[in-house]
């Protein structure tokens, strides 16, 4: 009887700054080819990944690699939910939010030794209006930077990191109307994210206590906030306590319907849309199967250095307003000298 399991890889060529050339070769090397067959292919335009992989369920195949970021894996494992066939993750892009919540290796080489384990588990996933995601979701200043960092040139945590301290100030918070199974709240809000899974990618958690077993999303809602109160929530963002930071509120839901007063930017695994008042927020149960590292099925991830560098600066945060203060007013040019200081941080 012949046991042999199907695997394609669906490389995403452009996604992140990680070369993926000599992934054909560590695939030849590492893979059990009395265990599994194997396909490469590569896409060519915006969604063709999700068509590859429609075509991959079709045709019966036991696993889907996204060898990509994080829009890659969602355009993947869209198509695989609620099928037979398992997602497999290479992580090669600029956050790698899913990926790391699992504990897939960014190594490429020790990511498909995780493949070639093919240990494959259920989870839940999550749907914004009809839009699935897999990691998280939200709107208010997420979603509106994912759109400043879909439009820009330059790709990484950094990238991202400059666009939150350019814009994060200027940004003017909603107010929103949330219903859950507990009743209705309103909020004046920065940000609402709604997390399946622990972090936005580049180990930001956003949501540190959160399983994508347990049939719930974790709902963050960040309130407005001063800029002398910026420094400690990015930090609490980096060292998983964010939940601590008297600016958080969170709560648990399987479901949630929000209105805000304009149509406006959402976002699901960092990918944006534009979109009406009107948002509802869903979680399917145990919808989608994935290769899993068998060694930790869940978030452990340690610091990386996007984290020493954030730690570096705040360790000495005090002595940086002090500084600012002798020097400058506040107002705009304060808001200017705090975000030049974090900048030259990230960069040394």
């Amino acid at each position: 009887m012949n046991t042999t399991r199907h695997i394609t890889f669906i490389v995403n060529p452009i996604s992140g700054t990680q070369s993926k050339e000599e992934l054909p070769a560590i695939v030849a090397e590492t893979l059990d080819k009395e265990r599994f067959d194997y396909e490469v292919v590569y896409t060519a335009y915006r969604g063709h990944a999700a068509e590859l992989a429609q075509a991959c369920v079709a045709k019966g195949t036991d696993v889907v690699v996204a060898v990509g970021g994080d829009g890659t894996v969602n355009e993947v494992a869209r198509s695989l939910v609620h099928t037979q066939t398992a997602l497999g993750i290479v992580p090669c892009g600029s956050g790698n939010g899913l990926a790391r919540h699992l504990c897939i290796p960014i190594d490429i080489r020790k990511a498909v030794g995780i493949i070639n384990q093919c240990q494959v588990e259920a989870f839940d996933y999550g749907v914004i209006n009809g839009q699935p995601f897999f990691c998280t979701c939200g709107m208010g200043f997420d979603a509106f930077i994912s759109l400043k960092f879909a439009e820009a040139g330059k790709r990484g945590p950094i990238t991202y990191v400059e666009n939150v301290l350019k814009e994060g100030l200027k940004y003017k918070p909603e107010t929103y109307e949330i219903v859950d199974e507990s009743g209705t709240m309103r909020y004046k809000a920065f940000l609402i994210a709604c997390a399946n899974a622990s972090q936005y990618g580049n180990n930001a958690y956003i949501a540190p206590g959160a399983t994508m077993k347990d049939g719930e999303m974790d709902v963050i809602i960040m309130e407005p906030f001063d800029v002398l109160d910026a420094p400690q929530i990015a930090a609490d963002l980096f060292m998983k306590t964010l939940g601590n930071n008297s600016k958080i509120k969170t709560f648990r839901t399987r479901h949630l319907t929000i209105h805000r007063q304009e149509p406006g930017a959402i976002h699901y695994d960092g990918d944006p849309i534009m979109t009406n008042n009107d948002i509802d927020v869903h979680m399917e149960h145990m919808g989608i199967r994935i290769v899993t590292n068998p060694e930790a099925t869940e978030d452990k991830a340690q610091p990386n250095q996007v984290l020493n560098a954030f730690s570096d600066f705040f360790n000495n945060i005090n002595n940086v307003r002090e500084d600012i203060g002798k020097d400058l007013e506040k107002g705009g040019r304060r808001i200017q000298a705090i975000n030049k200081v974090l900048l030259r941080k990230l960069r040394s």
